[in-house]
């Protein structure tokens, strides 16, 4: 009578987590420009917020190629009416426009911001910084995590004594990006000057400080290794 085999036993597995964390400069910066106009006629006043939007939008497009995007947020004309008095009587008009732009361009981006809320009516909120979705730090915190893992196991191998052989499985948790420390991102300009009032000189652009950007991936893996050092 023939015996079964002996079964053989299993190699010897551990399982780690790799993690990366990067501090890079941000690649994108976004604002958001809004504004307004008001009269007591509903098309002088649509008149008026369409002529300044389209100032706006002439004086963004000036900086050519350091803007990457530009779009038009929402646009609205809003009645307002009286608050004494019988029936629905309009007393003014309200206009508002919200332009988004997106710069790569840094320095520009001071320029802008300022020329931008030294005009009349014109409120400037950002900048909010951001990486692309697919800049290279991605790539480079994927492949940190990737290294501390094998890194973390080979250790772990070692202090038994034994080796790694075979990687069995690779598990991507997904790579985040946060900002390290919780702070005021916003900057806000509102100025609103009177229409048809006099002009001031020119205002110094303003220096802004890009927020480095913090991108944090993890894995985890699972290897084989050689039989340990018990002793």
């Amino acid at each position: 009578m023939t015996s079964a085999p002996t079964p053989r036993p299993e190699a010897p597995r551990v399982g780690v987590r790799g993690e990366a964390t990067l501090e890079v400069e941000p690649e994108l910066a976004r604002i958001a420009v809004t504004v307004t106009a008001r009269g007591t006629d509903r098309r002088d006043t649509l008149k008026d917020i369409t002529r300044r939007n389209n100032h706006i939008l002439d004086l963004i497009k000036e900086y050519g190629d350091a803007v990457e995007k530009l779009e038009t947020g929402g646009f609205v004309i809003t009645p307002e009416l009286r608050e004494r008095g019988r029936g629905e009587r309009i007393r003014a008009y309200h206009g508002t426009v919200r332009i988004n732009a997106t710069l790569t361009d840094f320095t520009a981006l001071g320029e802008l911001t300022t020329r931008l809320a030294d005009l009349d009516l014109t409120r400037v909120d950002g900048p909010w910084w951001s990486l692309r979705h697919d800049s290279p730090a991605y790539r480079t915190a994927r492949q940190q995590a990737v290294h501390a893992a094998v890194q973390r196991a080979r250790e772990y191998a070692e202090a038994l004594g034994a080796r790694l052989t075979t990687l069995i499985e690779l598990d991507d948790e997904g790579v985040q990006q946060s900002t390290p420390y919780p702070r005021e991102r916003t900057m806000r300009a509102a100025f609103a000057a009177a229409p048809g009032s006099a002009a001031q000189d020119t205002a110094p652009a303003i220096d802004l400080e890009p927020e480095r950007q913090t991108v944090y991936a993890q894995v985890t893996a699972h290897f084989t290794m050689t039989a340990p050092d018990l002793g």
